[in-house]
Protein backbone atom coordinates (compact mmCIF):
# COMPACT_ATOMS: atom_id res chain seq x y z
CA UNK A 1 0.00 0.00 0.00
CA UNK A 2 1.44 3.38 -0.98
CA UNK A 3 1.52 6.02 1.71
CA UNK A 4 2.83 9.55 1.90
CA UNK A 5 1.68 13.12 1.48
CA UNK A 6 -0.80 12.09 -1.20
CA UNK A 7 -2.43 9.71 1.25
CA UNK A 8 -2.95 5.98 1.01
CA UNK A 9 -3.62 4.49 -2.41
CA UNK A 10 -6.15 1.80 -1.60
CA UNK A 11 -7.28 -0.98 -3.92
CA UNK A 12 -10.96 -1.57 -4.45
CA UNK A 13 -12.49 -3.12 -1.34
CA UNK A 14 -15.71 -4.97 -0.62
CA UNK A 15 -18.46 -3.14 1.22
CA UNK A 16 -21.94 -4.24 2.22
CA UNK A 17 -24.91 -2.31 0.93
CA UNK A 18 -27.71 -1.46 3.33
CA UNK A 19 -30.37 -2.70 0.93
CA UNK A 20 -30.42 -6.47 1.07
CA UNK A 21 -26.95 -6.55 2.61
CA UNK A 22 -25.46 -7.47 -0.77
CA UNK A 23 -21.71 -7.11 -1.20
CA UNK A 24 -20.62 -4.39 -3.57
CA UNK A 25 -17.19 -3.15 -4.65
CA UNK A 26 -16.02 0.37 -3.97
CA UNK A 27 -14.23 1.61 -7.10
CA UNK A 28 -10.51 2.11 -6.74
CA UNK A 29 -9.49 5.73 -6.51
CA UNK A 30 -7.71 6.70 -9.76
CA UNK A 31 -4.01 7.33 -9.32
CA UNK A 32 -4.41 10.83 -10.75
CA UNK A 33 -6.71 11.76 -7.86
CA UNK A 34 -3.71 11.64 -5.54
CA UNK A 35 -2.57 14.87 -7.21
CA UNK A 36 -5.79 16.45 -8.47
CA UNK A 37 -8.14 16.62 -5.54
CA UNK A 38 -11.94 16.84 -5.64
CA UNK A 39 -12.32 15.57 -9.17
CA UNK A 40 -15.62 16.12 -10.91
CA UNK A 41 -17.48 13.09 -12.25
CA UNK A 42 -16.25 13.89 -15.77
CA UNK A 43 -12.65 14.26 -14.59
CA UNK A 44 -12.88 10.96 -12.74
CA UNK A 45 -14.19 9.20 -15.86
CA UNK A 46 -11.25 10.52 -17.86
CA UNK A 47 -8.85 9.54 -15.07
CA UNK A 48 -10.24 6.01 -15.15
CA UNK A 49 -9.33 5.78 -18.83
CA UNK A 50 -5.76 6.60 -17.82
CA UNK A 51 -5.92 4.09 -14.98
CA UNK A 52 -6.79 1.33 -17.44
CA UNK A 53 -3.54 1.71 -19.38
CA UNK A 54 -1.18 1.91 -16.39
CA UNK A 55 -0.56 -1.85 -16.03
CA UNK A 56 0.73 -2.06 -19.61
CA UNK A 57 2.92 1.01 -19.14
CA UNK A 58 4.35 -0.39 -15.92
CA UNK A 59 5.08 -3.79 -17.47
CA UNK A 60 7.10 -2.24 -20.30
CA UNK A 61 8.94 0.46 -18.32
CA UNK A 62 12.14 -1.35 -17.33
CA UNK A 63 12.76 -2.90 -20.76
CA UNK A 64 12.00 0.40 -22.50
CA UNK A 65 14.49 2.22 -20.28
CA UNK A 66 17.18 -0.41 -20.93
CA UNK A 67 16.63 -0.30 -24.69
CA UNK A 68 16.23 3.50 -24.70
CA UNK A 69 13.28 3.12 -27.06
CA UNK A 70 9.67 4.25 -26.81
CA UNK A 71 7.42 1.18 -26.91
CA UNK A 72 5.63 1.61 -30.22
CA UNK A 73 2.66 -0.37 -28.94
CA UNK A 74 1.90 2.42 -26.50
CA UNK A 75 0.67 4.62 -29.34
CA UNK A 76 -2.14 2.19 -30.18
CA UNK A 77 -2.79 1.61 -26.48
CA UNK A 78 -3.36 5.29 -25.80
CA UNK A 79 -5.21 5.83 -29.06
CA UNK A 80 -7.63 2.98 -28.38
CA UNK A 81 -8.29 4.43 -24.92
CA UNK A 82 -9.25 7.74 -26.55
CA UNK A 83 -6.46 9.48 -24.65
CA UNK A 84 -4.83 11.18 -27.64
CA UNK A 85 -7.78 13.57 -27.54
CA UNK A 86 -7.75 14.05 -23.76
CA UNK A 87 -7.58 17.86 -23.82
CA UNK A 88 -9.39 18.38 -27.11
CA UNK A 89 -12.88 19.91 -26.69
CA UNK A 90 -15.79 17.54 -27.23
CA UNK A 91 -17.04 19.66 -30.12
CA UNK A 92 -13.94 18.60 -32.06
CA UNK A 93 -14.31 14.95 -31.09
CA UNK A 94 -12.08 14.91 -28.02
CA UNK A 95 -12.69 14.01 -24.39
CA UNK A 96 -13.07 17.63 -23.32
CA UNK A 97 -10.44 17.59 -20.57
CA UNK A 98 -8.40 20.52 -19.34
CA UNK A 99 -5.18 21.19 -17.46
CA UNK A 100 -6.44 19.34 -14.37
CA UNK A 101 -7.02 16.24 -16.50
CA UNK A 102 -3.64 16.51 -18.18
CA UNK A 103 -1.83 16.93 -14.87
CA UNK A 104 -3.67 13.94 -13.42
CA UNK A 105 -2.83 11.85 -16.50
CA UNK A 106 0.88 12.66 -16.67
CA UNK A 107 1.19 12.20 -12.91
CA UNK A 108 -0.46 8.78 -13.08
CA UNK A 109 1.61 7.70 -16.08
CA UNK A 110 4.70 8.97 -14.28
CA UNK A 111 4.11 6.43 -11.52
CA UNK A 112 4.24 3.67 -14.15
CA UNK A 113 6.59 4.81 -16.94
CA UNK A 114 7.95 8.38 -16.75
CA UNK A 115 9.25 8.24 -20.34
CA UNK A 116 5.78 7.51 -21.68
CA UNK A 117 4.35 10.23 -19.44
CA UNK A 118 6.83 12.75 -20.87
CA UNK A 119 6.13 11.78 -24.47
CA UNK A 120 2.40 11.90 -23.83
CA UNK A 121 2.79 15.33 -22.26
CA UNK A 122 4.47 16.69 -25.38
CA UNK A 123 1.75 15.21 -27.57
CA UNK A 124 -0.83 17.11 -25.55
CA UNK A 125 1.11 20.38 -25.75
CA UNK A 126 0.23 20.34 -29.45
CA UNK A 127 -3.37 21.01 -28.46
CA UNK A 128 -2.33 24.45 -27.22
CA UNK A 129 -1.55 25.32 -30.84
CA UNK A 130 -5.22 24.72 -31.53
CA UNK A 131 -6.84 26.00 -28.35
CA UNK A 132 -4.87 29.22 -27.88
CA UNK A 133 -5.43 30.56 -31.43
CA UNK A 134 -9.19 30.01 -31.05
CA UNK A 135 -9.15 31.86 -27.72
CA UNK A 136 -7.16 34.67 -29.36
CA UNK A 137 -9.79 34.95 -32.09
CA UNK A 138 -12.53 35.19 -29.49
CA UNK A 139 -10.51 37.84 -27.65
CA UNK A 140 -10.31 39.96 -30.82
CA UNK A 141 -6.56 39.54 -31.36
CA UNK A 142 -7.15 38.58 -35.00
CA UNK A 143 -9.31 40.46 -37.43
CA UNK A 144 -10.30 40.62 -41.06
CA UNK A 145 -8.61 38.16 -43.39
CA UNK A 146 -6.47 36.79 -40.55
CA UNK A 147 -9.30 34.96 -38.83
CA UNK A 148 -10.04 32.32 -41.46
CA UNK A 149 -6.51 30.79 -41.80
CA UNK A 150 -5.90 30.96 -38.05
CA UNK A 151 -9.17 29.17 -37.31
CA UNK A 152 -8.60 26.60 -40.05
CA UNK A 153 -5.17 25.65 -38.71
CA UNK A 154 -6.31 25.52 -35.09
CA UNK A 155 -9.28 23.30 -35.88
CA UNK A 156 -7.11 21.05 -38.05
CA UNK A 157 -4.77 20.40 -35.12
CA UNK A 158 -7.64 19.63 -32.75
CA UNK A 159 -9.56 17.43 -35.18
CA UNK A 160 -6.52 15.32 -36.00
CA UNK A 161 -5.61 14.81 -32.35
CA UNK A 162 -9.18 13.79 -31.56
CA UNK A 163 -9.19 11.18 -34.33
CA UNK A 164 -6.01 9.53 -33.06
CA UNK A 165 -3.08 11.36 -34.62
CA UNK A 166 -0.06 11.37 -32.31
CA UNK A 167 1.64 14.75 -32.59
CA UNK A 168 5.20 15.44 -31.51
CA UNK A 169 5.71 19.10 -30.64
CA UNK A 170 9.13 20.18 -31.94
CA UNK A 171 10.28 23.60 -30.83
CA UNK A 172 13.57 23.23 -28.92
CA UNK A 173 16.90 23.63 -30.69
CA UNK A 174 20.55 23.54 -29.65
CA UNK A 175 20.99 27.20 -30.53
CA UNK A 176 20.58 29.40 -27.46
CA UNK A 177 19.38 32.95 -26.86
CA UNK A 178 20.18 35.05 -23.81
CA UNK A 179 16.78 36.74 -24.02
CA UNK A 180 14.44 33.75 -24.15
CA UNK A 181 14.02 30.15 -23.08
CA UNK A 182 13.67 28.75 -26.59
CA UNK A 183 15.45 30.16 -29.64
CA UNK A 184 14.13 29.23 -33.09
CA UNK A 185 16.68 29.11 -35.91
CA UNK A 186 14.91 26.64 -38.21
CA UNK A 187 13.76 28.55 -41.30
CA UNK A 188 10.73 28.40 -43.55
CA UNK A 189 11.29 29.73 -47.07
CA UNK A 190 8.50 30.39 -49.60
CA UNK A 191 8.04 27.76 -52.30
CA UNK A 192 5.38 27.25 -54.94
CA UNK A 193 2.25 26.17 -53.08
CA UNK A 194 3.87 26.17 -49.69
CA UNK A 195 7.12 26.32 -47.71
CA UNK A 196 10.53 24.67 -47.46
CA UNK A 197 11.78 23.93 -43.95
CA UNK A 198 15.47 23.72 -43.06
CA UNK A 199 16.96 23.26 -39.62
CA UNK A 200 17.61 20.94 -36.71
CA UNK A 201 15.24 20.23 -33.87
CA UNK A 202 17.43 18.90 -31.09
CA UNK A 203 14.71 17.74 -28.74
CA UNK A 204 11.29 16.35 -29.46
CA UNK A 205 9.68 13.38 -27.75
CA UNK A 206 8.36 10.53 -29.88
CA UNK A 207 10.86 11.07 -32.68
CA UNK A 208 10.22 8.37 -35.28
CA UNK A 209 7.06 7.34 -33.42
CA UNK A 210 4.61 10.23 -33.74
CA UNK A 211 2.48 10.45 -36.87
CA UNK A 212 3.02 14.19 -37.29
CA UNK A 213 5.65 16.64 -36.08
CA UNK A 214 4.31 20.07 -35.11
CA UNK A 215 7.32 22.23 -35.97
CA UNK A 216 7.97 25.83 -34.96
CA UNK A 217 10.12 27.73 -37.47
CA UNK A 218 10.88 31.33 -38.34
CA UNK A 219 9.88 32.77 -41.69
CA UNK A 220 13.01 33.45 -43.70
CA UNK A 221 14.00 37.11 -43.52
CA UNK A 222 12.33 37.82 -40.17
CA UNK A 223 14.32 38.75 -37.09
CA UNK A 224 11.87 38.76 -34.18
CA UNK A 225 9.23 36.53 -32.61
CA UNK A 226 6.52 37.90 -34.94
CA UNK A 227 8.16 35.83 -37.66
CA UNK A 228 7.56 32.52 -35.90
CA UNK A 229 5.19 30.10 -37.63
CA UNK A 230 3.81 26.59 -37.20
CA UNK A 231 3.98 23.66 -39.63
CA UNK A 232 2.43 20.18 -39.65
CA UNK A 233 5.20 17.87 -40.86
CA UNK A 234 4.43 14.19 -41.65
CA UNK A 235 6.92 11.84 -40.03
CA UNK A 236 7.78 10.24 -43.39
CA UNK A 237 7.97 13.47 -45.42
CA UNK A 238 10.97 13.65 -47.78
CA UNK A 239 13.84 15.48 -46.10
CA UNK A 240 12.86 14.53 -42.55
CA UNK A 241 15.61 12.47 -40.90
CA UNK A 242 15.74 11.36 -37.29
CA UNK A 243 18.93 12.32 -35.51
CA UNK A 244 21.10 9.69 -33.88
CA UNK A 245 19.46 8.30 -30.74
CA UNK A 246 20.54 10.19 -27.66
CA UNK A 247 22.15 8.09 -24.93
CA UNK A 248 20.30 10.04 -22.28
CA UNK A 249 20.82 9.83 -18.55
CA UNK A 250 17.10 9.52 -17.88
CA UNK A 251 13.74 9.56 -19.62
CA UNK A 252 15.51 7.19 -21.98
CA UNK A 253 12.42 5.74 -23.61
CA UNK A 254 10.91 9.02 -24.74
CA UNK A 255 12.67 9.05 -28.16
CA UNK A 256 13.71 12.66 -27.67
CA UNK A 257 16.63 12.85 -30.10
CA UNK A 258 14.91 15.18 -32.57
CA UNK A 259 15.07 15.58 -36.34
CA UNK A 260 17.01 17.23 -39.13
CA UNK A 261 14.91 19.02 -41.76
CA UNK A 262 16.37 19.51 -45.23
CA UNK A 263 14.20 21.25 -47.84
CA UNK A 264 11.07 19.67 -46.39
CA UNK A 265 8.09 20.86 -48.44
CA UNK A 266 4.96 21.70 -46.48
CA UNK A 267 1.79 22.78 -48.32
CA UNK A 268 0.47 26.21 -47.39
CA UNK A 269 -2.71 24.73 -45.91
CA UNK A 270 -0.59 22.73 -43.42
CA UNK A 271 0.98 25.86 -41.96
CA UNK A 272 0.07 28.85 -39.80
CA UNK A 273 2.14 31.73 -41.16
CA UNK A 274 0.02 34.78 -40.35
CA UNK A 275 2.57 37.38 -39.15
CA UNK A 276 2.54 37.66 -35.36
CA UNK A 277 0.02 34.82 -34.95
CA UNK A 278 2.36 32.79 -32.75
CA UNK A 279 2.98 35.64 -30.34
CA UNK A 280 -0.67 36.65 -30.18
CA UNK A 281 -1.89 33.17 -29.36
CA UNK A 282 0.64 32.87 -26.51
CA UNK A 283 -0.96 35.88 -24.85
CA UNK A 284 -3.92 33.64 -24.04
CA UNK A 285 -1.97 31.22 -21.84
CA UNK A 286 -2.61 31.54 -18.11
CA UNK A 287 0.93 31.36 -16.87
CA UNK A 288 3.03 28.21 -17.09
CA UNK A 289 4.87 28.73 -20.35
CA UNK A 290 2.20 28.00 -22.99
CA UNK A 291 -0.57 27.00 -20.66
CA UNK A 292 0.30 23.39 -19.86
CA UNK A 293 3.87 23.18 -18.55
CA UNK A 294 2.61 22.35 -15.08
CA UNK A 295 1.80 18.89 -16.42
CA UNK A 296 5.47 18.23 -17.19
CA UNK A 297 6.27 18.68 -13.51
CA UNK A 298 3.47 16.24 -12.76
CA UNK A 299 5.38 13.54 -14.71
CA UNK A 300 8.29 13.91 -12.32
CA UNK A 301 6.10 14.07 -9.25
CA UNK A 302 4.40 10.81 -10.23
CA UNK A 303 7.80 9.12 -10.61
CA UNK A 304 8.79 10.51 -7.22
CA UNK A 305 5.68 9.19 -5.48
CA UNK A 306 6.36 5.77 -6.98
CA UNK A 307 9.94 5.76 -5.68
CA UNK A 308 8.78 6.99 -2.28
CA UNK A 309 6.13 4.26 -2.04
CA UNK A 310 8.66 1.62 -3.09
CA UNK A 311 11.21 2.74 -0.51
CA UNK A 312 8.77 2.99 2.40
CA UNK A 313 7.22 -0.39 1.63
CA UNK A 314 10.66 -2.00 1.35
CA UNK A 315 11.95 -0.46 4.57
CA UNK A 316 8.88 -1.37 6.59
CA UNK A 317 8.69 -4.92 5.21
CA UNK A 318 12.34 -5.87 5.64
CA UNK A 319 13.76 -6.46 9.09
CA UNK A 320 17.11 -6.42 10.85
CA UNK A 321 18.53 -9.92 11.25
CA UNK A 322 19.54 -9.41 14.88
CA UNK A 323 16.49 -7.64 16.33
CA UNK A 324 13.71 -8.61 13.95
CA UNK A 325 12.54 -4.98 13.87
CA UNK A 326 11.68 -3.23 10.59
CA UNK A 327 14.62 -1.42 9.00
CA UNK A 328 12.42 1.68 8.88
CA UNK A 329 12.45 1.77 12.70
CA UNK A 330 16.12 2.76 12.97
CA UNK A 331 16.77 6.43 13.86
CA UNK A 332 18.82 6.97 10.69
CA UNK A 333 16.09 5.63 8.44
CA UNK A 334 13.40 7.59 10.23
CA UNK A 335 15.37 10.81 9.71
CA UNK A 336 15.71 10.04 5.99
CA UNK A 337 12.04 9.09 5.65
CA UNK A 338 11.05 12.28 7.46
CA UNK A 339 13.17 14.36 5.08
CA UNK A 340 11.72 12.53 2.07
CA UNK A 341 8.18 13.12 3.29
CA UNK A 342 8.76 16.83 3.88
CA UNK A 343 10.24 17.30 0.41
CA UNK A 344 7.48 15.31 -1.24
CA UNK A 345 4.89 17.39 0.56
CA UNK A 346 6.70 20.52 -0.63
CA UNK A 347 6.41 19.38 -4.24
CA UNK A 348 2.69 18.65 -3.85
CA UNK A 349 2.02 22.03 -2.27
CA UNK A 350 3.77 23.91 -5.07
CA UNK A 351 2.11 22.05 -7.91
CA UNK A 352 -1.37 22.12 -6.40
CA UNK A 353 -1.12 25.84 -5.82
CA UNK A 354 0.03 26.38 -9.41
CA UNK A 355 -2.81 24.19 -10.67
CA UNK A 356 -5.27 26.28 -8.68
CA UNK A 357 -3.85 29.51 -10.09
CA UNK A 358 -4.04 28.28 -13.68
CA UNK A 359 -7.51 26.75 -13.57
CA UNK A 360 -9.56 28.83 -11.14
CA UNK A 361 -12.46 30.82 -12.52
CA UNK A 362 -12.40 33.72 -12.14
CA UNK A 363 -8.59 33.97 -12.03
CA UNK A 364 -7.17 34.43 -8.53
CA UNK A 365 -4.15 36.48 -9.61
CA UNK A 366 -3.03 38.57 -12.59
CA UNK A 367 -1.23 36.66 -15.32
CA UNK A 368 2.15 38.21 -14.43
CA UNK A 369 1.87 36.89 -10.88
CA UNK A 370 0.88 33.42 -12.11
CA UNK A 371 3.86 33.46 -14.47
CA UNK A 372 6.20 34.50 -11.68
CA UNK A 373 4.84 31.76 -9.44
CA UNK A 374 5.51 29.13 -12.11
CA UNK A 375 9.11 30.21 -12.65
CA UNK A 376 9.80 29.47 -8.99
CA UNK A 377 7.46 26.51 -8.65
CA UNK A 378 8.98 24.45 -11.46
CA UNK A 379 12.42 24.52 -9.90
CA UNK A 380 11.23 23.87 -6.38
CA UNK A 381 9.09 20.94 -7.52
CA UNK A 382 11.80 19.20 -9.53
CA UNK A 383 14.55 19.84 -6.99
CA UNK A 384 12.36 18.53 -4.16
CA UNK A 385 11.51 15.46 -6.24
CA UNK A 386 15.16 14.73 -6.91
CA UNK A 387 15.97 14.99 -3.20
CA UNK A 388 13.19 12.52 -2.39
CA UNK A 389 14.63 9.86 -4.67
CA UNK A 390 18.13 10.54 -3.36
CA UNK A 391 16.76 9.85 0.11
CA UNK A 392 15.22 6.61 -1.14
CA UNK A 393 18.58 5.66 -2.63
CA UNK A 394 20.41 6.23 0.65
CA UNK A 395 17.77 4.57 2.79
CA UNK A 396 17.47 1.40 0.70
CA UNK A 397 21.21 0.87 0.34
CA UNK A 398 23.27 -1.05 -2.16
CA UNK A 399 20.75 -3.87 -2.57
CA UNK A 400 18.36 -1.43 -4.27
CA UNK A 401 21.03 0.49 -6.19
CA UNK A 402 20.62 -1.36 -9.48
CA UNK A 403 20.51 0.53 -12.76
CA UNK A 404 17.23 -1.11 -13.78
CA UNK A 405 15.50 -1.03 -10.39
CA UNK A 406 12.75 1.36 -9.35
CA UNK A 407 15.11 3.69 -7.50
CA UNK A 408 17.90 3.55 -10.08
CA UNK A 409 15.56 4.45 -12.91
CA UNK A 410 13.78 7.10 -10.85
CA UNK A 411 17.04 8.77 -9.86
CA UNK A 412 18.11 9.07 -13.48
CA UNK A 413 14.68 10.19 -14.67
CA UNK A 414 14.37 12.82 -11.94
CA UNK A 415 17.82 14.20 -12.71
CA UNK A 416 16.36 15.16 -16.09
CA UNK A 417 13.74 17.27 -14.33
CA UNK A 418 16.50 19.57 -13.09
CA UNK A 419 17.26 20.70 -16.65
CA UNK A 420 13.92 20.23 -18.41
CA UNK A 421 12.61 23.44 -20.05
CA UNK A 422 14.67 25.69 -17.78
CA UNK A 423 16.80 25.11 -14.66
CA UNK A 424 15.59 26.32 -11.29
CA UNK A 425 18.24 29.04 -11.26
CA UNK A 426 16.91 30.60 -14.46
CA UNK A 427 13.35 30.42 -13.16
CA UNK A 428 14.30 32.27 -9.98
CA UNK A 429 16.24 34.85 -11.97
CA UNK A 430 13.25 35.53 -14.20
CA UNK A 431 10.92 35.70 -11.20
CA UNK A 432 13.20 38.30 -9.65
CA UNK A 433 13.22 40.29 -12.90
CA UNK A 434 9.42 40.26 -12.95
CA UNK A 435 9.42 41.66 -9.40
CA UNK A 436 12.17 44.24 -9.76
CA UNK A 437 12.04 45.19 -13.43
CA UNK A 438 8.47 44.31 -14.43
CA UNK A 439 9.97 42.15 -17.16
CA UNK A 440 7.44 40.36 -19.34
CA UNK A 441 7.30 36.67 -20.16
CA UNK A 442 9.87 36.09 -22.92
CA UNK A 443 9.43 32.54 -24.08
CA UNK A 444 10.53 32.36 -27.69
CA UNK A 445 13.09 34.24 -29.76
CA UNK A 446 13.71 34.10 -33.50
CA UNK A 447 17.44 33.96 -34.21
CA UNK A 448 19.78 33.50 -37.13
CA UNK A 449 22.49 30.87 -36.94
Amino acid sequence: MGVGPAGPHLPGRLLTSWKGMQPMTQPRTPTGARLVEQMTDAERERAERVEAVLPRLREAAAAADAAAEFPSGHVALLRDAGLLGLVVPAEYGGLGGGLRDLAAATYAMGTACPSTALSYFFHNTSASRGLLPLEAIDAGLFEGDEVKPVRAFAEKVLNRMATGTWMANFASEEVKSSSANIAIATTASPAEGGWLLNGVKSFGCATGVADTYLVTARLDGTTDADGLALFLVPREAPGVVSREPWNGLGMRASNNHGVTLTDVFIPAEEALTVPGAFVRMLRMSRGSFVGNQLAIAACYLGATQNAYDFAVERLTRRTFADSGRPIASSPMHQVIIGDMTERLETAYLWIRRQLELETSEPPLLPKSDVYRQWRIAKGDITEACFQVVMGAFKACGTSAATMDGVIGRAMRDLAMGLVMTFPAERGRLEAAQVITEHKENELFASVQR
